[in-house]
């Protein structure tokens, strides 16, 4: 049987903030990393603006103008240059400076990226932020597809299928004739995948680099 091929089009860190808290964390950690300040300081001078509306650290310069009941938005520069602008929530303003853990982390997980980005891998090795993986995996199961709008105001169907080989299993997301190309049992070959975190688990997603094909069709009951 020919080999069907579909060529198309990534959480945080894990810790007791929410996704969102997460991504935010995540952003000071790499503006302090791209203008080489401590992050523990970092995240003390942003505590400081937001007690005293500015602050400084090193060449960043903190304001923060606006302060709602759940969140105050914060302005970073560096002489006249408008480095980010975004909210900061509440709950990380008065929670524990984690930002050098999120630093750290995210340095090592660069790293094993790099190490793994273009290499045939295997479901166990995966991690959050793997670009241009290439895999071979077993199809387990295929819900039924659900039909969501898209940010262009069209809809489209997607199934987050289930996959597995010989180290794990993990979702991995199928839209619109993507569902009706693989079944259950299908060994399928993916490659340029993107890993990313999405309801509290990895996925894997194809983007528009990515190809998808049946190397093994499933075998009659």
């Amino acid at each position: 049987m020919a080999k069907q091929i579909w060529r198309g089009r990534g959480r945080p860190l894990k810790s007791m903030y929410s996704y969102k808290d997460g991504r935010i964390l995540e952003n000071l950690a790499r503006i302090a990393m791209l203008h080489k300040v401590d992050a523990s300081e970092f995240f003390n001078c942003i505590v400081e603006a937001w007690n005293h509306e500015g602050s400084e650290c090193e060449q960043l310069v903190i304001e923060c103008p606006k302060r709602t009941k759940n969140s105050a938005i914060f302005l970073f520069t560096t002489g006249r240059e408008v480095v980010a602008q975004f909210p900061i929530s509440i709950t990380i303003l008065q929670g524990t400076n984690q930002l050098e853990s999120y630093t750290e982390t995210i340095l090592a997980r660069t790293s094993s990226v790099k190490n793994f980005e273009g290499v045939t891998s295997k479901i166990g090795n995966l991690k959050v932020g793997m670009k241009k993986v290439s895999l071979k995996a077993e199809v387990l199961e295929i819900p039924e597809s659900k039909i969501v709008y898209t940010r262009y105001g069209t809809t489209a169907c997607i199934s987050n299928a289930l996959i597995k080989d010989e180290t794990g299993s993990m979702k991995m997301s199928l839209w619109n004739h993507q569902i009706s190309m693989v079944h259950k049992g299908d060994v399928i070959d993916v490659k340029n995948g993107t890993v990313t975190w999405f309801s509290g688990e990895r996925q894997l997603r194809l983007g528009r680099s990515g190809s998808l094909s049946v190397i093994e069709c499933a075998r009659a009951p």
